[in-house]
């Protein structure tokens, strides 16, 4: 098996604003010496880093790509947002949207981490890869397109499937995104459509706070092509395998898509800043497998694992290594030197119990026709 890995140097050099946590410094808000939003680049860099010190890079078909075109961004965004942001990042750099600041030079960047994005998926589809990663930087599962937010400024996984779609056909895809925030922007792009199938686990109420319900079903064409598994704080590695077994396989199953990618973020770690779950690498890793058997059984292991969140810079590079480990068949390991602590840490039996349930009814509504 060959696995691809798509990253650029150039992509850790995105820069955000003057924030302290996800908060503009000023008023009662004091500066910090390490201060900035936390969407950086130490957790991207230090699982390079990781990779590297392990061999795990060695095992993988590591490269670049060419920055995402302008045709290829106007599949999914309007040239005014595009031509607005470009002339902001070429005065010096600003911010659009919610929480999305760049520096100079910042929509060279967003345009080569969409460009990983896409190269990931081509490279798949044509068969030159048999799965891949890309190691996007920044983010994409929160823009719209035209309103970018959650420190994403260009929707990359919208963007490799449209671009895909135009040059090889490609046909139903699913995407699966199991960052711990609502994927609101990948959901708003194919709202009305069915030939892309889109499913969301996240916390409950965490980001957006005002979507992701599991009503949410799609409209139009799109009706019951959009599904999300909102959880609550407090879910670990038990009912995230649930998810996998009992919602999440069967909607595939349903779907039959040709291509599956992954909206690959880890913030659902038990220590990540921006939630309150409990998923470990050992999670992640297990999650990896089980896509990776649906791809194997439905779309002859077509997968692309594109990352969003996490943002923990310790505890990242042990759950991306684990995923990677996993999607590349690689026997090379990085032991989650936090496994013990956080195994103590999983939800009670009797919450765990009460999690299945949950799982359970998540189930029952999404398997019933929307009205």
């Amino acid at each position: 098996m060959t696995t691809g890995f798509f990253w650029d140097e150039r992509c850790f050099w995105h820069a955000g604003g003057n924030y302290v946590f996800t908060l503009p410094v000023g008023g009662l808000v004091q500066p910090q010496v390490t201060g900035g939003l936390p969407e950086n680049p130490e957790t991207k860099r230090r699982l390079k880093n990781l990779m590297d010190v392990t061999g795990l890079t060695n095992d993988l078909a590591a490269q670049t790509a060419a920055p995402a075109e302008w045709e290829d961004l106007l599949r999914v965004h309007p040239a005014s947002y595009l031509s607005e942001f470009k002339r902001l990042s070429d005065a010096g750099g600003g911010e659009l949207g919610r929480r999305t600041p760049f520096a100079a030079g910042g929509f060279e960047i967003a345009t080569l981490s969409a460009g990983l994005s896409i190269a990931a998926v081509e490279a798949v589809l044509t068969g030159d890869l048999d799965n891949a990663y890309a190691l996007s930087r920044p983010p994409g599962h929160h823009c719209l397109p035209d309103f970018p937010n959650g420190f994403c400024l260009l929707a990359n996984i919208a963007i490799a499937i449209e671009t895909a779609k135009a040059r090889h056909g490609l046909g139903k895809v699913a995407v699966l995104d199991w960052d711990v925030h609502h994927g609101n922007g990948t959901e708003a792009i194919y709202y009305d459509r069915d030939d892309v199938l889109t499913i969301s686990i996240h916390q409950e109420g965490n980001y957006p706070t005002d979507t992701g319900a599991i009503t949410d079903r799609g409209r139009g064409a799109g009706e019951g092509y959009n599904m999300n598994v909102p959880l609550p704080a407090g879910a670990g590695h038990t009912a995230y395998l649930a998810v996998m077994d009992e919602i999440v396989r069967p909607a595939l199953d349903a779907f039959q898509p040709d291509m599956i990618i992954v909206a690959c973020g880890f913030d659902a770690s038990a220590c990540d800043p921006l939630a309150r779950m409990l998923a470990t690498a050992d999670t992640f890793q297990q999650m990896t497998l089980s896509i990776k058997d649906a791809a194997a059984d439905l779309c002859d292991g077509k997968l692309v694992l594109v990352h969003e969140g996490g943002y923990s810079e310790m505890y990242v590079p042990f759950c991306g290594h684990a995923t990677l480990e996993a999607l590349s068949g690689s026997a090379i390991t990085a032991p989650d030197p936090m496994a013990e602590t956080f195994a103590i840490r999983q939800p009670s039996a009797r919450f765990d119990a009460f999690l299945r349930e949950i799982v359970r009814d998540a189930a029952d509504v999404l398997r019933t026709p929307s009205t």
